[in-house]
C-alpha cells in the first residue's frame, strides 16, 4: 500500500487549505487513515482520522472546529480541510493508514502500518 499526500503550500494566517492523501493498492475502508503533523523540533502528533466503513471521524483538541477530515471511498483518497489555520499549524502533514486499529490507540501513530512521504503546510502571520 502507498500513500500519496498533496495540497500543502503557504497560506497566511485565517487562510485554508486542503490536503489530499490518496491511496493505492489494498483499499481500507475497514480500517483506519489520519492525518498528523510534525513541526520542527517537535514530536509528531496526531490531527485527525478516518475509520471504518461507517467512517467515524476523531480529532485532537487544536483541530476541532477549524479541521475537517473526509474520505472518498470510491477514489480511495481522504481529505483535511483546514480553516483559520494559525502560524502554529506550520508543520509537515503526513498521512496514514492500518488495516486493525482500535479507537483507543487512534491517535497513536504507532497504530498506522502505511505512510505517506508528508507534505509542507507554511502558515505566515
Amino acid at each position: 500500500v502507498q500513500l500519496q499526500a498533496s495540497g500543502g503550500g503557504l497560506v497566511q494566517a485565517g487562510g485554508s487549505l486542503r490536503l489530499a492523501c490518496t491511496t493505492s493498492g489494498r483499499t481500507l475502508n475497514t480500517g483506519a487513515m489520519a492525518w498528523f503533523r510534525q513541526a520542527p523540533g517537535k514530536e509528531r502528533e496526531f490531527v485527525a482520522a478516518v475509520k471504518g466503513r461507517g467512517g467515524a471521524t476523531f480529532y485532537a483538541d487544536f483541530a476541532k472546529g477549524r479541521f475537517t477530515i473526509s474520505r472518498d471511498t470510491a477514489a480511495n483518497t481522504i481529505y483535511l480541510q483546514m480553516n483559520s489555520l494559525k502560524p502554529e499549524d506550520t508543520a509537515v502533514y503526513y498521512c496514514a493508514a492500518g488495516p486493525r486499529i482500535i479507537n483507543t490507540s487512534i491517535r497513536q501513530d504507532w497504530s498506522y502500518d502505511y505512510w505517506g512521504q508528508g507534505t509542507q503546510v507554511t502558515v505566515s502571520s
